[in-house]
Formats: structure tokens, sequence, C-alpha cells
């Protein structure tokens, strides 16, 4: 057996070889420790053994075509280099957002980071100690071609690096590939042509597989006409859609000022969560936000799910500005900036005058809040620019939520009433960094994010709470709505069993059914005076929320192309579309191929009921994303115009000027001004806003 070993290794070995065995290796040990693929038997085992070869043996085979071996192992390093690099950003990727990097979000990453350095930030927090397995066979390769009189190196010359040998590595590769695709198929019929999720096309395909096939997909996205029958598709969902709402909350809000709170990573579990610290001591993590959602003024949800994509913060907003789904990949509010919408902003201005401003700490740039923000229609957005930003005021991703708070009310006050208002938090943010000001303690896993995950939690929760007071003692809080949501996950699903221990769960038992239970986000509505508030147990996302939103303000919807329901009617479908195809409703949860009881966690048996009944419930569920999908990629609004509803002209708006705008608007007012600044006698209500933030200098303002 050792002689047959040594023959082999002398009659095949060779650097090009070589690096194709250690690419394979490397990615074959990158599937088992660092992606979460969701492979299930010895069939599926050998796909997932298999994979990796075409894509590696083509990219190789690229090398051969050089004139000779001193170049063509130049250009073997450089593609071993490049095959590295996709491999390991995907690795850091997929450990934050348990997801692959698509073309999309690499082109996205400036605005997505906003800035080198939270880019840099990030990086090295996701980065673990065994990472230099990722590296170690491009310094093999590195020392073995510098040696140029060895065996391995002469055997190149001798055998490789000819147009010939180039051609046959090619049909060998695309061999590989119709083995590898026609094994998939049998396991996973239509693999490429009925899927949301990723993690199929990469547990079948490999890394490489699904960059090219993410890359397709890219093109014929952006290649997508409008067809008059998109349209008429389109309008025959949205009338069978519709959930008429609720008499008893419609208009219940009517004419109030609208406030949106966008909480950066916040989760529904963490609401009435107490942690325990080594002394036996209880924290609450969320004191502030629990009073609001247990409050008789507070409608709350307890089942609401955060349904992103890989635009994260930017597709919770476009959920609830336009009830429109984020893209299957990529990031809408970069690729479709341009594109026609009838959003919240202008909807309160064509339906009931509202003034409209969005407010967020970090640069405009930031997800290009400030290329989509006119075609949303929002009046003003305060971003970086118009706040005091110092070194020890702001965290990675910019103001710290207290003075973040604290600073806009200089313009919040000075806004045309009713308005609608939606702050941007961000202080809550991976890696959660530790703020030695706050007392709460870090919680005690191996993994640091975990750790500062509650108590940086706990800070946004004591600056909400410092905003409220000073809606209340300047008047403003009788008179709003105050809407309060997550805009998705603060642990990513890789670290939810590092969490487990800290909610009481054993690690070895934590199933994928929890990972997407994990996705709940809180939802509270909360209405000063209502007095009838509850907690509603139904099944929703956050597509769901502009139409409720919408109801409560006494604004109907019929004509409008929404994608969610009111949460709050009583003809709505507990259906909740999860971006990456799963669902989940009162009864089943469908992941993947893969049915649970949503109530138990059980994973379900397949049998011929089961499946017809799951059926149902899932073509619904696509078909409400491959709607959303055709409205963006065809801007559809652009031929589209709801009944009541104007185009927004995105030349109304120049964000770099707004406060002298906030200024001009007052003075075309005159006596008609409706702010609360003009209305407390042109007294300033800023000196009303009491926090606690050490970083907090009140003679200075922007």
């Amino acid at each position: 057996m050792k002689q047959k070993i040594i023959d082999l290794y002398h009659k095949y070995g060779c650097i090009f070889f070589l690096a194709i065995i250690l690419m394979w290796v490397k990615t074959i040990i990158s599937y088992h420790i660092d992606f979460n693929l969701g492979v299930n038997g010895w069939f599926q085992q050998f796909i997932l053994f298999i994979n990796p070869l075409s894509g590696i043996v083509f990219l190789l085979s690229l090398s051969l075509f050089a004139r000779n071996v001193n170049k063509g192992h130049k250009i073997l390093f450089a593609l071993c280099l490049l095959n590295s690099m996709l491999l390991y950003t995907n690795v850091l990727y997929y450990r934050e957002f348990t997801d692959f990097l698509t073309l999309s979000t690499m082109f996205q990453s400036t605005s997505i980071f906003a800035g080198f350095g939270n880019l840099i930030g990030s990086t090295f927090a996701l980065m673990k100690w065994y990472d230099f397995i990722y590296w170690l066979d491009l310094l093999c390769l590195f020392l073995l071609l510098r040696r140029r009189n060895s065996f391995l190196v002469l055997a190149d010359e001798k055998k490789f690096f000819t147009r010939p040998c180039g051609r046959k590595a090619m049909i060998w590769s695309l061999v590989f590939f119709l083995v590898n695709l026609g094994l998939a198929e049998i396991s996973r019929p239509m693999l490429l042509t009925r899927t949301f999720d990723r993690n199929y096309i990469v547990k079948y395909l490999g890394i490489s597989g699904f960059t090219v096939y993410d890359s397709i997909q890219t093109f014929q996205s952006n290649t997508v006409t409008l067809e008059e029958s998109d349209i008429e598709k389109t309008a025959s969902y949205i009338s069978q859609h519709h959930a008429a709402p609720a008499e008893e909350q419609f208009g219940i809000a009517k004419d109030r000022n609208l406030i949106m709170i966008h909480m950066e990573s916040i989760q529904q579990f963490l609401i009435d969560y107490q942690y325990t610290d080594d002394d036996g001591k209880s924290w609450e993590v969320l004191p502030f936000l629990n009073k609001l959602y247990h409050s008789k003024d507070s409608i709350s949800f307890s089942n609401l799910y955060a349904q992103i994509g890989q635009g994260k913060s930017s597709d919770a907003e476009l959920m609830t500005e336009t009830s429109l789904f984020g893209l299957a990949a990529g990031t809408a509010f970069i690729r479709y900036a341009e594109n026609t919408y009838y959003a919240l902003p202008q909807i309160l201005r064509c339906k009931a005058d509202y003034t409209s401003a969005a407010f967020h700490g970090n640069t405009g740039s930031f997800w290009n809040r400030n290329n989509i923000y006119p075609g949303l229609g929002y009046d003003y957005f305060f971003d970086a620019a118009d706040f005091s930003l110092t070194e020890e005021n702001t965290t990675n991703y910019g103001l710290k939520d207290k003075l973040f708070f604290q600073q806009s009310v200089q313009y919040l006050e000075q806004l045309q009433q009713p308005f609608y208002a939606k702050f941007i938090t961000l202080s809550n943010h991976h890696p959660f960094p530790v703020d030695e000001n706050n007392p709460f303690p870090l919680a005690n896993t191996t993994d640091d994010s975990v750790n500062g995950y509650f108590p940086s939690s706990n800070y946004a929760d004591q600056a909400l709470e410092e905003f409220f007071h000073y809606l209340e003692a300047s008047g403003i809080y009788e008179n709003s709505i105050i809407v309060l949501y997550g805009d998705h996950y603060g642990i990513s699903g890789n670290r939810n069993k590092d969490l487990a221990p800290l909610l009481e769960r054993d690690p070895s038992s934590w199933t994928e059914f929890d990972d997407v239970q994990m996705k709940r986000v809180p939802l509270i509505i909360h209405i000063p005076g209502y007095e009838k508030g509850f907690i509603d147990d139904e099944y929703g996302g956050q597509i769901d929320i502009l139409p409720t939103i919408l109801h409560l303000l006494g604004i109907s919807t019929k004509s409008q192309i929404l994608m969610g329901q009111d949460l709050l009617s009583p003809k709505r479908d507990e259906i909740v579309s999860l971006r990456n195809g799963d669902m989940v409703s009162p009864s089943f949860t469908c992941i993947g191929e893969r049915t649970y009881d949503t109530h138990t966690g059980i994973q379900i048996e397949d049998s011929d009921e089961l499946l017809s009944q799951t059926k149902v419930l899932k073509d619904k569920a696509q078909e409400q994303l491959t709607i959303s999908d055709l409205v963006l990629e065809t801007n559809l609004y652009e031929r589209y115009s709801p009944k009541g509803l104007t185009l927004v002209n995105r030349e109304d708006f120049d964000y770099s000027a707004d406060p002298l705008r906030l200024m001009q608007a007052a003075y075309r007012a005159g006596a008609a001004n409706t702010s609360v600044y003009y209305l407390n006698h042109r007294n300033t209500t800023i000196l009303l806003y009491k926090t606690d933030a050490p970083e907090h200098e009140p003679n200075k303002q922007p």
C-alpha cells in the first residue's frame, strides 16, 4: 500500500494537482466548521464532498494556457489567492449574517459599511483563532514555487502548461460539474429554478457554483422589462390579498404625529428577559421597553418576524416604508434607489398633509439613504452632518443613541405638524462594544458579541426612556402615535448556541426551528390615552407594519400595492414569508424541505396530507415574494398610480441644507405655523431634554 502511494505521488505529483487538492480540502473544512448547510444523509454528504472540484479545476485550468511554466505558476498562485479570498470573505460574512456574499453585496459594500474603519472593525470582530487554515495552503505553495528545482515544479514543466492541457482540464471541469448537477437534481429537483435559499446552491454546487449562479441571476434581474401582463398580475394579487381593517381600530390615531423608532438589533427574546450574573443578581435588560410593551396604551405583537435579506436594516426600512420585500440578493436601497415609490412619507403627504423627516446619526451614504430618501418622499433627512460628533460621543457606526435623540429635538420641534418622524438608532450594533459608563454587566459566555449584546441593548433602552420623557415634557407625546420595531437579529444564527445557556436551553438540543424563532422582533404601537391596549399573539412580519399604521391613522390602503396586511384585520392571513423562502404560520413552520409544528418545534414526518397542507401555505408565501420582486425589478410603480397619490418629485428635496429649509418653511407658514417651537411661543424645548450621557455638552449644538 505504501509503495502504491509513492508510485502515485511520482506519477501525478506536481504543483498543479497539489493546488487543486489543497483548495479542495480547505473548502471541505470550511463546510464543516463555519457553514451550516443542513446536510442530511450520506448522499448529500457525498455531493458536498465533490461539489468544490469542478469550480477549482476550471479556475486553475486558466493558468495552463500560460506560455511557460514560470508565468503559469505566477498565474496559478494568483488564482489560488483569488479563490482563498472568495472563500474567506464568505466565511466572515456567514459568521455574522448566516448567508453568502452575492455579487450585489460585494459592489455595495462601501454604502453598507459607510466607511473603511467600520469595515475593518467589523472584520476583525468576526475573525477566529483557527482562521490561519484558510491561508496555510498559500504559504505552502509560495514556498514550493520558490524552489524551482524541486520535483513538483519540474513535473509541471514536463507535463503541463500547454494549450491542450488547458483545454483538457476545462473539459474535465465541465464533466465534474455535470455529474455534480445531475446528483444535485436527484436530491433536489429543479434546484436552479425554484429556490430563494442560497444555502441550497452552496450545499449542492459549492461556493464557486453559487458565485456563477448569482452573477447570472443578477444580470437577468437587471434586464427585466415591464409587460402589461405584469401590471394585471400584480393588480389581481393586490385585490385578492387586501385585508380590510378592523372597524374598532380604524382611525383611532387619525391626525396624530407619527413617530417611528427603528431599533437596531433588538430581538423579541429580550422582552421581559432578565440576565442573572455570576453573583446571582438579576438585571432587567429592557425595563423601559417592557413597560411600553405591557402598557394599556400599547398594542404589542409577540410573534412578529424580521423578514430581511442581505439588506438588513435597509430591508426593514423598505418594508415599513413601502410594504415591499428587500431583494433575494443584494440591497434594494442601492440597486433600485432610482425606482418610483409610493412610500409612507408620500402617502401621508398626499392623504393628510404630513411633514416628514428621517433622523440618523451616521453619514447619509450609509445604506445609500441620501439617494433613496428623495424617492421615498422625505422632506428632511438629518444625518451626521447635522449633528455634533466627537470622538467621545460616537461609536463604530455614528452618534451614540442618548446624544442622537437629544440632539435631534432641535429639529423635531421645528417640524410642521402633523409630522412623520423616523429615528434610526445605531448604538446597539455588532460588535456591541463595551461602554464603561454603563453598569450593566457583560454576559459570561465564550462569545464576546453575545456578552456585549445585553449591556448594549440596555443602553439603547435607557436612551429611549430619556426620549420619551422629553416627548411628555414638550407636549408632543399626547398628540402622537409612537411605533417601535426591531429591525433584525442582534445575535446571528451562528451564535445562537452560545446564547442558548442564557435562555436556559441546552446548546446540543438547539435546532434550525429555534433559529427561525430567534428572528422574532418586537413591534410596539403606543397610542397615549388609548387605554385599550393588548398583546397580539397572531403571526405577522415587518411587511405588515405599513398597512397596520395607515389603517390606525384612518387611511385606506385598498388601491395601493402592499405586500403586507393589517396585523389587526380579522380577515388577514397569518402566513409569514421569510426572504430565503422559508415560511412560518400558526400551525406549520417550513424550513427548506422540512416541516415543524410551530407550537412544539417538533419536526413532522412527511405525509400526503401534510404535503398538501404545507404546499398551499408555501405557494402563498412564494407568490408574495415573487410579486414583490416583480414590482422592484420592473419599476412597476412608474406605470401604476394608486388612487389619491401623486408621484414624488425628487428635485424638491435637498438634504444638504435641511436646517435652513426648516427656517424657510416656518417663514412660509407665517401665522399658520404648527411647529412645537412656534406653538410654544417661540421658546425652545431643547432645555426640557434630560440625559445622563457623560459625553453631553449642554451648551454645544451643531
